[in-house]
């Protein structure tokens, strides 16, 4: 009998996307022994309303630039092809109906573990995933009662609202990207 394929989802904005979503997808691919991570750009996070994103095929593009190298990362457009509306747990049901002879894992950070209750009906994607929680700054996420979950330690400084605003400023933070996501960002005048 094969091993099945793990296979985890790490969704948001990606805008744009870092050399710390890059770092925390491969802590997380090391401490869960995953085969894949996919990086799924939204079409607008929910909790980011009333902020405008760099268009939806800039975003899948820098992440293609990004994750080229690593065999072990894909981009996944299902959230921005799929249908509307695209509630995480749809998402999840979706993809694993596709491949269902993977593995689930769900890849996010610990303040939308603890944002999670919130989410549309987080019991239907508890179903299908596994929880890796990013634990950034020393604080660690909590266990909850029917969701399975593992702890993935690690912090990186990156950031994409400082990426944005220095490039609003006039400087791009280059240490934080990958040099071909740098180098596309200017070239398409992106945030400024």
């Amino acid at each position: 009998m094969s091993k099945k394929k793990r296979i985890a989802l790490f969704g948001g904005t990606f805008d744009p996307v870092h050399l710390g979503h890059v770092h925390m997808a491969r802590l997380a691919k090391d401490a869960a022994e995953l085969d894949e991570v996919r990086f799924m750009p939204c079409r607008i996070s929910p909790h980011k309303v009333g902020r405008a994103t760099a268009p939806a095929e800039d975003r899948v593009e820098m992440l293609r630039l990004a994750t080229r190298d690593l065999p072990w990362a894909k981009v996944e457009d299902y959230e921005l092809t799929g249908p509307e509306p695209s509630f995480s747990y749809l998402t999840a049901e979706a993809l694993s109906a596709k491949e269902p002879e993977a593995e689930w894992f769900w890849l996010m950070g610990g303040d939308q573990w603890n944002a999670l209750p919130r989410w549309k009906r987080p019991e239907q994607l508890a179903a299908v995933v596994t929880f890796l929680v990013l634990a950034r700054g020393g604080d660690t996420p909590q266990p909850r009662e029917g969701f399975r979950m593992q702890v993935v330690p690690g912090d990186h400084p990156a950031s994409a609202t400082a990426i944005r605003e220095g490039v609003q400023r006039g400087r791009t933070l280059k240490d934080w990207m990958n040099p071909e996501v740098g180098e596309y960002l200017e070239k398409r005048g992106l945030y400024r």
